[in-house]
């Protein structure tokens, strides 16, 4: 075999290696997707929604995603880039205490998965997939729409849609969500989005401030590298690798959508995100090691067969003066 057709073999095999990806843009912001696939995809775990899976936002000159893991593996439960979804109920999922061992419970944007012993449902936990259901993509230069449909798993089904768009002549991208009960029983959940923050790819440091509407409280120590100021989650240190994190629940938000709406700002970078969602919070999660800031806010669902709900995330992009 020539050095040549062996050199066009292997760039071949790479680019087949590859996972479906798409692009959106609006002239001032240029996202980059992985798509759902439930054999080539970049990820097949079942702890997230596969689907809006953004691995590169670009605005002026800065990235506001990216890979904020070491090892990648499409099974790890977090091998994944944000702003992605999980979808909880409880400390458990959908049809996970009505299952046996060996039959199957549901995961939103996912599909049907095995329960596989009678132990608690596992967060970090990868089960086995008995059906990835059905998944439809749609697109446009700036937008692309995810449905996933899912049969009838012991009573449940459901036609999910998620629709990411950039906004027109603004450096804003929204999430546009809708969960249709397609089954018998009632689909009782909440949702967050994890979000894997990582301007520019700098490490989480004194630059770095997550600014409130309203004043938070820690329901755990956040450690001697974070501090809240009243409005504000800070930093005291930069973070390091290893298992250093902040971390806590945090209270103090009220019952209206008014209080989710967050600003993560890293000054080194000279960039800034604003979240903003429309249904208020039920619990508020903050995490962040050195790679990455994530506050995670959840919202309640509640799903009668035939019926449906929506609700709606933004982020709003833009520069430090």
């Amino acid at each position: 075999m020539s050095r040549a057709i062996a050199i066009a073999m292997a760039t071949c095999g790479l680019a087949m290696a590859q996972p479906p990806q798409a692009e959106i843009s609006n002239g001032l912001v240029r996202a980059r997707l992985y798509l759902p696939d439930a054999e080539k995809g970049y990820y097949r775990a079942t702890r997230f929604d596969w689907s809006g899976v953004i691995y590169s936002l670009e605005f002026k000159g800065h990235n506001f995603f990216g890979q904020w893991f070491d090892t990648y593996d499409p099974k790890k439960n977090d091998a994944i880039t944000g702003p992605v979804e999980e979808f909880c109920s409880g400390d458990s999922s959908v049809g996970y205490e009505e299952a046996a061992p060996g039959e199957k419970f549901v995961r939103i944007g996912v599909g049907a998965v095995i329960r596989s012993d009678r132990s608690n449902y596992q967060q970090f936990r990868t089960y086995d997939i008995a059906d990835p259901g059905t998944w439809t993509v749609r697109s446009g230069p700036e937008w692309i729409e995810f449905t996933h449909e899912l049969a009838d798993t012991n009573g449940y089904s459901y036609l999910y849609r998620k629709m990411v768009r950039l906004t027109a002549d603004k450096a804003e991208l929204t999430l546009e969500h809708s969960l249709k009960n397609t089954g018998r029983k009632p689909i009782r959940t909440s949702v967050y989005n994890h979000d894997f923050f990582m301007i520019d790819g700098l490490p989480t440091s004194p630059d770095v401030v997550v600014h409130f509407p309203f004043e938070p409280r820690a329901k755990s120590d956040l450690g001697d590298a974070g501090a809240i100021r009243g409005h504000d989650l800070v930093y005291l240190k930069e973070l390091q690798g290893g298992q250093q994190r902040v971390y806590s629940e945090l209270e103090g938000f009220g019952p209206t959508a008014s209080d989710y709406d967050f600003h993560v700002e890293n000054r080194r970078a000279g960039a800034g995100v604003r979240q903003t969602g429309d249904r208020p919070i039920s619990k508020l999660v903050f995490w962040s090691p050195r790679t990455t800031v994530c506050p995670e806010a959840y919202i309640d669902l509640s799903v009668d067969p035939g019926h449906e709900t929506r609700w709606r995330i933004a982020y709003e992009f833009y520069t430090l003066k």
